[in-house]
């Protein structure tokens, strides 16, 4: 926590500010990159989500009100970029949020930065299936094995309902993948 505090204190101060800011993106930059990705499904899309996160993360450090871990109000940030991203693109290609998520589904077995198996696409199907709180909670929870409270912090809910999101969604993806085998 002492480690987080002089990061931020860094970070406000101009004098030493890109040198932190540099500690920062290389500490959480490959795990805001996959908590991204999971939500972008593509890696050039989750690069510049990734980048725009960044870019929103220097601005606004100096504002950060210290009420929540520094890594909860990063990844907050990275989840509405990627959601904001998803909206505007399925606003520019005129698909509902569905069908965009049929294309991305698609577009994943092409995507060369892919390297999961049949099973695993399977799964990110299944995933995709659900409902937008689902699937964030289930991918904080089950790739990113982050706990209840964090994701709580992150998606400002309460622990019950995101251990009930959790439930439903695995329950879901179950489902899913019964079917389709």
């Amino acid at each position: 926590m002492l480690a987080e505090k002089q990061l931020i204190a860094a970070l406000t101060d101009e004098q030493t500010r890109s040198k932190a800011f540099g500690q920062l993106v290389q500490t959480y930059q490959k795990r805001l990159y996959w908590h991204i990705r999971r939500i972008v499904l593509n890696h050039d899309d989750a690069d510049d989500v990734l980048q725009n996160t960044f870019i929103k993360i220097y601005k606004n450090v100096g504002s950060f009100k210290q009420e929540s871990k520094l890594y909860s109000w990063m990844y907050r940030i990275a989840t509405n970029e990627a959601l904001s991203f998803i909206k505007s693109k399925s606003k520019k290609l005129g698909l509902s949020d569905g069908q965009l998520q049929e294309q991305m589904i698609a577009n994943l077995q092409a995507d060369v930065y892919f390297e999961g198996e049949a099973i695993q696409l399977k799964l990110q199907k299944a995933i995709a299936t659900l409902p937008e709180k689902q699937k964030l909670v289930f991918n904080m929870k089950y790739f990113q094995e982050l706990k209840y409270e964090e994701i709580s912090e992150i998606l400002e809910t309460s622990v019950g309902g995101l251990k009930a999101s959790y439930h439903l969604a695995a329950k879901k993806i179950e489902a899913f993948l019964k079917t389709t085998s």
